[in-house]
C-alpha cells in the first residue's frame, strides 16, 4: 500500500486528510511538535484528538500542550484499575470516522499494542496508516501499519537539535558502524530496481525498503536523509545526474563491484 494515498501530475497539489490519534497515557508531551511536523510531510491533520482521563494529575503535563497545538482533548475516566478505558475510547472513536468522515489515512500514537487490530482494520478500508510509538512498541503493532516512526527522533528538544548540526558529517559517518540486517535490506532494494549496470535512482530505493521495513527511517541511525545513509555505507557508491525535464538532480545508488584481484 502506497504511504500517500494519491499520486501524479494531476493530484500534485492534493493533501491527504489525516486523523490525529493520540494515546495520552503512552505518549510524551516533549514529542508533540516533532510529531505535528512530520504529520504535515503525509498530509492536513484534519482531526486531531488526544484521549485520557483528563482529571488525572498525571496528565497534567500535556495541558498547555493542547491549546498550543489545537487537539482537542477527549475525556476518558478510569472505572476500573488496571483496565484501560482510554483505548477502547480511542478505538471506537477511529472507526466512527472511518465511516462519517472523508480521511485518506489515520495517525495512531502510542506504544500499546491494543491498537494493532484497528490499525489492521483501517488498512483493510483502503486508509493508510501511520503509527507513532517509542522503540519499545510491539513488533505486532509496528508492522501492520503502512509506516511506523519512533518517537524518540521527534523530541522537540532544542539543545539536541543544536547539537546535532553542530556535529560534523564526517564524524557521524566515522561513528556510524552498519548492521547486516540494515546491510541486507538496503541491498536487497538497490537490486530489486537496479538496471543493468547496477544503478537504482534513490527516490524509488526509498519507497521499496519503505514498503519492506514499516519502521526503516534514516534518522533512526542518525542521519536526516536516506541519500546521506547510503554516502555513509562503504559498500555502495553514489553519484548525481541531470534530472530529466528538469533543472534538479537525482541520485542514483549502486552496490560498489569487488575489484579484481588477477593480474595479466
Amino acid at each position: 500500500m502506497p504511504l500517500l494515498p494519491f499520486s501524479g501530475p494531476q493530484l500534485e497539489t492534493y493533501q491527504a486528510k489525516l486523523a490525529v490519534l493520540i494515546d495520552a497515557d503512552n505518549t510524551q508531551p516533549a514529542i508533540i511538535e516533532g510529531l505535528l511536523d512530520e504529520v504535515a510531510k503525509y498530509g492536513v491533520a484534519s482531526v486531531k484528538r488526544i484521549y485520557g482521563d483528563w482529571t488525572s494529575t498525571n496528565l497534567r503535563s500535556w495541558k498547555d500542550r493542547l491549546l498550543e497545538f489545537a487537539i482537542q482533548p477527549i475525556q476518558q475516566f478510569s472505572y476500573t484499575s488496571g483496565k484501560n478505558a482510554t483505548d477502547s475510547a480511542m478505538i471506537i472513536d477511529a472507526m466512527d470516522l472511518l465511516y462519517s468522515e472523508k480521511l485518506d489515512g489515520f495517525c495512531i500514537v502510542s506504544s500499546d499494542s491494543d491498537f494493532t487490530r484497528l490499525a489492521a482494520r483501517l488498512r483493510e478500508s483502503g486508509r493508510t496508516v501511520y503509527g507513532f510509538g517509542e522503540k519499545k512498541t510491539p513488533r505486532a503493532f509496528v508492522a501492520v501499519c503502512d509506516k511506523f516512526i519512533y518517537t524518540e527522533i521527534l523530541r522537540d528538544i532544542q539543545e539536541e537539535n543544536d547539537e546535532d548540526e553542530s556535529k560534523p558529517a564526517s564524524r557521524r559517518r566515522r561513528d556510524f558502524k552498519v548492521d547486516r540486517r540494515l546491510l541486507k535490506l538496503l541491498r536487497d532494494a538497490v537490486d530489486d530496481l537496479a538496471d543493468e549496470s547496477g544503478w537504482a535512482y534513490l527516490g524509488s530505493v526509498g519507497q521499496k525498503i519503505s514498503n519492506r521495513s514499516s519502521e526503516f527511517d534514516p534518522r533512526n541511525y542518525g542521519f536526516k536523509k536516506l541519500g546521506d545513509l547510503f554516502r555513509a555505507i562503504s559498500q555502495f557508491e553514489s553519484e548525481e545526474r541531470p534530472q530529466e525535464n528538469g533543472t534538479g538532480r537525482q541520485v542514483y545508488i549502486r552496490w560498489k563491484k569487488r575489484k579484481s584481484t588477477t593480474s595479466l
